[in-house]
């Protein structure tokens, strides 16, 4: 790698020739992590290496398409956004908000599904299932939630997506599929301002 491309950095705290100034960096890292780095040069002529501004270096003309399964570094968490990610380290592509990424950590690299190729090139993915696969699995999911709600949950499926991303952590459109497949099994009920476990 050199200055003004996008890399891996690996085994933080090994590389000592190598600086990452503290103010260079998005997240907390530890010795053994691997996250992705572009080089510079700073004022007094020391190799440095920066985790900011990434995405302006990666490529969007990937080889993917819809339905290619991929593996991607994470790289920055947004909060309108989603999650960052750079598929082979060097493609640009992104985990929408809905899909819970909670679980992850910069540097960590994921194995997902491109759901998207935007206009632009950049890659939309996911983590879960195709849906009528990642049904059962979020029914499931579904079913602890109301449990952990004493058997009520204060919410339908007409709440706001920011609702059940908070409190189901999925996608309305996922929570709707969960709550119908509970519903012809007859394992719930849906009143007008809740679901109830029968």
């Amino acid at each position: 790698m050199s200055v003004g491309e996008i890399g891996a950095f690996l085994d933080w705290g090994l590389e000592k020739d190598l600086f990452l100034p503290y103010k260079e960096m998005t997240a907390q890292i530890q010795e053994g992590d691997e996250v992705l780095v572009t080089l510079y040069i700073d004022k007094s002529h020391r190799l440095c290496a920066s985790m900011k501004d990434l995405y302006l270096l990666l490529s969007q003309d990937s080889p993917y398409r819809k339905g290619d399964m991929v593996s991607g570094r994470i790289y920055e968490f947004s909060n309108n956004f989603g999650t960052f990610a750079a598929v082979d380290d060097r493609y640009s592509a992104m985990f929408p908000s809905h899909e819970d990424c909670s679980m992850l950590k910069i540097g960590d690299v994921v194995e997902a599904r491109v759901t998207n190729v935007k206009p632009d090139g950049k890659l939309d993915l996911t983590r879960r299932e195709k849906a009528y696969i990642q049904m059962d699995a979020d029914a499931e999911k579904v079913m602890r939630v109301i449990e952990a709600y004493a058997g009520v949950l204060p919410f339908n499926d007409k709440a706001s997506p920011e609702v059940i991303k908070r409190e189901v952590k999925m996608s309305k459109s996922a929570f709707k599929r969960a709550v119908g497949h509970l519903y012809k099994e007859r394992k719930i009920e849906i009143t007008e301002h809740a679901i109830r476990k029968l």
